[in-house]
């Protein structure tokens, strides 16, 4: 049994087609039949039962093309782990993001990089606003996603990858859910949960106090979870990260758009990192982070 018999008939299973197995595979599709063929003249079994120009999988085949894909991840893996080896070293990648932030973009772009970059091992840490911007500066990160509080440093690398507008979730059942807009003294008698660490806490009370004009009571949590767990308990409004109005949504909470004076509140979200310690692989993935967002 041949591992390449058994990448082309996974093939053929996932493209439902001979045709475009082979197209894919770059060789005839009598070629990828045969192979196929010659797989389950090795195992003794019938792997797919054919209709014409269609097929399906046999119960075996069902349980061998799912037992493949393990195999095949695994023969993955151990190429990875040879070749690192025998480099003696492992490219790595530190990134940070907000662990506030409730979109996609940041997860979708560290998938996007893990296929195209499986032998570069990520390191990837949150944090609020302040935790990741010291982060970067020690050189504990690489590149961080983060909100822009700050002017933009000509030291730093500064990529703006959207500017967008800032919502707030509150408990479905209060009468403010509601609102199609919501203004920061509508909600001056609800507390503000912030997502912070312990030494960070009064940094983030005094941003959203003084810039944000939240003037109501503040409770602190670790997590994003935590803090939906207290806004769908009624203890308070969240103020969230994330570029897409149906990022997040169930019964217990409604997110609503954050305005002041009738004008949009909106948040800068950014790319920074550090010129003289970046390489090709940190530009590349603020080159895909770009590119989430812009999706």
């Amino acid at each position: 049994m041949l591992l390449r018999q058994i990448l082309y008939f996974q093939t053929v299973v996932d493209q439902m087609s001979f045709s475009k197995a082979a197209e894919q595979c770059h060789i005839s599709q009598s070629a990828i039949s045969q192979q196929v063929r010659a797989l389950e003249e090795e195992l003794g079994v019938t792997l797919m039962d054919r209709h014409n120009r269609t097929f399906s999988l046999t119960p075996a085949g069902a349980h061998f093309y799912n037992k493949s894909l393990v195999l095949a991840a695994d023969l993955e893996r151990l190429r990875r782990e040879t070749r690192r080896i025998a480099q003696g070293e492992q490219a790595k990648l530190s990134v940070g993001y907000l662990r506030s932030y409730g979109g996609s973009q940041f997860q979708d772009a560290v998938a996007a990089f893990s296929r195209q970059y499986p032998d570069v091992q990520m390191q990837i840490m949150d944090g609020n606003h302040e935790e990741l911007y010291y982060a970067l500066l020690s050189g504990e990160v690489d590149l961080i996603l983060s909100d822009q509080r700050r002017k933009f440093n000509e030291a730093y690398g500064n990529l703006e990858l959207a500017r967008v507008q800032s919502y707030v979730e509150i408990p479905a059942h209060d009468p403010l859910a509601r609102l199609n807009a919501i203004e920061p003294s509508d909600l001056q008698h609800m507390t503000c949960v912030l997502i912070a660490a312990e030494d960070q806490q009064e940094t983030e009370r005094e941003y959203y106090f003084n810039i944000m004009g939240f003037h109501g009571d503040f409770l602190f949590v670790g997590s994003l979870q935590e803090g939906r767990l207290l806004v769908a308990s009624g203890r308070g409004f969240m103020p969230v990260e994330g570029i897409r109005e149906n990022v997040y949504y169930d019964s217990s909470i409604c997110r609503i758009p954050l305005v002041h004076k009738d004008r949009p509140v909106l948040r800068n979200y950014c790319a920074f990192w550090d010129p003289n310690n970046a390489g090709y692989y940190v530009e590349e993935f603020a080159r895909m982070l770009k590119k989430e967002f812009e999706q």
